[in-house]
């Protein structure tokens, strides 16, 4: 079973995490420049992590030309198999979003010149779906890379724009949540080949692990979960999640 985004270096302990419920890969997000470098050290460290790197929408302070010639540096490491998790986050401010594009537009482009797929981040306040128009306006430009939509939302047009493109959707623990009938749809929806398993470690642990800290093999819940929205046996959607996830990674195990 692999979590396809976790950020492995928040946990305290992250060698004890990587074996939990039977879970033999994860990919450790670097959300910044302080977090790509975790993240490659615990790639280089442990033969079952992979890693990304990029700057986070709601950290464009560190979007620097210093900052980004060592990530384009880090971006080229063998263990560094995406880019990102870059995007538009509108749930804080609003206001952010010309540092945000510059941030994704450079991601976009590092993204494509290395033939790596970028993570992309959305997230509006609820009611509203300002950062996802602005995704869908820029994406367009970029054809040619291939996205992870993270932690997906359910939105129906991003859900239109993704599969039109032959895109993948990461599903994270709160797609079992009650509260998230939009996320469980589109979960029913996605093609088996292209959906993805995640946890976003150590944020939105799904149910029964709800309110306490998320850990990489709590995805098994999610994966359960979603093998029942689906119907379909736990066993036959974990083959073929990790063959996704092998694929637009590009590692084997």
């Amino acid at each position: 079973m692999i979590d396809t985004h976790c950020h492995l270096d928040y946990l305290h302990d992250p060698a004890s995490a990587r074996s939990e419920l039977g879970l033999t890969g994860m990919v450790c997000i670097g959300a910044g420049l302080e977090h790509a470098r975790s993240a490659v050290t615990l790639a280089e460290q442990f033969p079952d992590v992979w890693a990304t790197v990029g700057i986070h929408p709601t950290s464009t302070e560190e979007d620097t030309p210093e900052n980004r010639a060592e990530l384009e540096r880090l971006a080229q490491h063998p263990r560094v198999v995406g880019i990102g998790e870059s995007g538009l986050d509108d749930y804080w401010d609003a206001g952010q979003r010309a540092p945000q594009l510059r941030a994704l537009e450079w991601q976009l482009d590092l993204a494509g010149q290395l033939g790596k797929p970028l993570v992309i981040h959305v997230r509006d306040k609820k009611g509203e779906d300002s950062a996802h128009r602005g995704l869908l306006e820029v994406l367009p430009h970029w054809p040619d890379v291939t996205l992870i939509f993270h932690c997906f939302s359910g939105n129906r047009d991003l859900l239109a724009y993704g599969l039109e493109h032959g895109h993948y959707f990461g599903f994270a623990g709160n797609v079992t949540y009650k509260n998230a009938p939009e996320i469980q749809a589109a979960a029913r929806e996605v093609p088996l080949d292209r959906l993805l398993l995640e946890t976003d470690a150590p944020f939105l642990a799904p149910v029964p692990k709800r309110g306490k800290p998320n850990r990489p093999g709590f995805v098994r819940h999610t994966l359960e979960f979603v093998a029942a929205l689906r119907q379909m046996p736990p066993e036959q959607l974990e083959a073929a999640t990790d063959q996704n996830a092998s694929r637009v990674y590009s590692f084997s195990l």
